[in-house]
């Protein structure tokens, strides 16, 4: 994989392993047609009880028969109701023992955690979920956006994109080919800001980073692949 392959690793990468990881785990099970009139959302089960299913439909772009399959297998992985960050990083870090995938996994966390909390509700898994898989170019792009910004201020710093590169490069860096080299991560920052930052004030604005992506047919291109997967 070579330095513009990386962009589109960082793009790409999000939605790849997130749908592993649920068929992984059973939470994308098959649809079922039943009337499951017993189970709006069988809110009483489990300790962390998720908004009204009328309410995350109106939310998301999944049906109510969707919302209701999701939730299940949601629940039989995580009883609760919730996910905590030590739990996700140990889920990823069984697609990559050869590397390490804790800091990734760790970015990834927060930019599905909405409300910062430290935990992932199923509300928060839904929507995400949904701008993943349905949501608009655009949608999908802020939501990548907003990963990147680590510190969530509004602007992508060079410091912010190193710290993705580095991570995604631990991750599955080292065994891509030709093998990256150890600059690889911090050359591609570089060319990412030369092509992001129209004012070259040293930050990305999401004004910028949606005008360059939707100008990009590669971009552009991966953020269509993953439509029709539930």
């Amino acid at each position: 994989m070579g330095i513009q392959g990386m962009e589109l690793c960082a793009m790409a990468v999000v939605v790849l392993l997130f749908i592993a990881v649920l068929k992984q785990f059973g939470i994308l099970e098959p649809i079922s047609m039943e009337d499951s009139s017993d189970s709006e959302l069988e809110l009483s089960t489990v300790r962390h009880q998720p908004e009204g299913l009328d309410q995350l439909q109106a939310q998301t772009k999944f049906t109510k028969k969707e919302l209701q399959s999701l939730y299940r297998g949601f629940k039989n992985e995580c009883p609760t109701g919730l996910v905590d960050e030590d739990t996700f990083k140990l889920i990823y870090t069984q697609f990559f023992p050869q590397g390490d995938a804790t800091t990734y996994a760790h970015f990834l966390f927060n930019a599905f955690d909405a409300d910062g909390n430290g935990a992932i509700h199923f509300e928060d898994f839904v929507v995400g979920l949904s701008i993943l898989l349905r949501g608009t170019v655009h949608e999908k792009l802020k939501w990548a956006f907003n990963l990147y910004d680590i510190n969530k201020d509004g602007y992508i710093t060079k410091e912010e994109m190193l710290a993705i590169m580095k991570s995604i490069y631990d991750m599955m860096g080292r065994h891509t080919y030709p093998i990256l080299r150890e600059d690889a991560p911090a050359e591609h920052v570089e060319r990412f800001f030369e092509k992001m930052d129209r004012n070259q004030d040293g930050v990305v604005t999401i004004e910028e980073f949606l005008e360059t992506c939707q100008k990009d047919e590669n971009i552009m291109s991966s953020m269509q692949l993953f439509e029709n997967v539930i």
